[in-house]
């Protein structure tokens, strides 16, 4: 079994900014309320919503195409969002890097972080989210119909990083749910966003495993009753409580967690 050691506290750019691009742009208002919404205000978060149809050229504002080699859907056409991306990123940004090398992970690239959800892509994980809370500049782009045509990655591979990434093994109708997701858990970790930094280094895979449970008052409810432990005021007691917690639920819930 691997434990690892307590995430130290978030550190990152004073300033993020944060590009999207689809086709339901009212999808993203939530992101003016809560804590991410406050972000915006405060300007730690430049969160920018742009319509994919504001990049097309035919009255009916067409964005897709039947596949080539035939095939069930629709595919999302490129050049709409070849204009979309020279829109959001400015020249020289990212030039230099060859088509396609950028989604090798490995992959020495400059630019800003490109990424596209997709049930194709890497697992996106909570250390994908601290790694992204330290980027100044991310685009997401997200799909819909059968996925976007395949040359739009390479493109977007000679101007940043590109990153195609997965929530998890199903499948969902477009990329808005999943960006939404990605944004909430790269955003809460940028300085500034949640009031008291050190929550965030106690909660569930921070540390490679998940969360003890929590209580409040009162400490009777309803015929449940709070762990005599907590009301003890023993402090070195709770917390190896609150760590025999993380590794039974761990165990019991997520053992994957737990494997060399």
């Amino acid at each position: 079994m691997r434990l690892s050691s307590r995430t130290p506290t978030p550190t990152g750019p004073e300033r993020v900014r944060i590009d999207v691009v689809s086709i339901f742009p009212t999808f993203f208002d939530v992101l003016e309320v809560s804590l991410l919404g406050k972000a915006r205000q405060a300007g730690i978060l430049d969160v920018r919503v742009h319509d994919l149809r504001e990049f097309t050229h035919d009255r009916h504002r067409t964005v897709d195409d039947t596949p080539y080699g035939g095939g069930a859907g629709m595919v999302m056409k490129p050049e709409p969002w070849g204009e979309a991306l020279d829109a959001i990123l400015p020249e020289g940004e990212g030039e230099g890097e060859g088509e396609g090398e950028a989604m090798d992970a490995s992959a020495e690239a400059s630019g800003p972080l490109i990424v596209f959800p997709s049930p194709a892509g890497a697992l996106f994980t909570q250390a994908t989210a601290r790694e992204w809370a330290q980027e100044e500049h991310i685009v997401f782009g997200c799909g819909r119909y059968e996925g976007i045509d395949e040359r739009v990655f390479e493109y977007a591979a000679g101007r940043g990083r590109v990153r195609l990434v997965s929530l998890g093994d199903y499948v969902l109708n477009g990329g808005e749910v999943a960006v939404m997701a990605m944004i909430e858990a790269v955003g809460r970790l940028i300085p500034g966003v949640v009031g008291n930094p050190e929550s965030l280094v106690e909660e569930s895979h921070e540390d490679g495993l998940l969360e003890y449970p929590s209580y409040t008052k009162p400490s009777a409810w309803r015929g449940h009753e709070v762990p005599p432990v907590l009301l003890s005021g023993n402090h070195g007691a709770i917390a190896a409580w609150r760590r025999e917690q993380q590794i039974e639920r761990t165990a019991a819930r997520r053992p994957d967690l737990l494997a060399d």
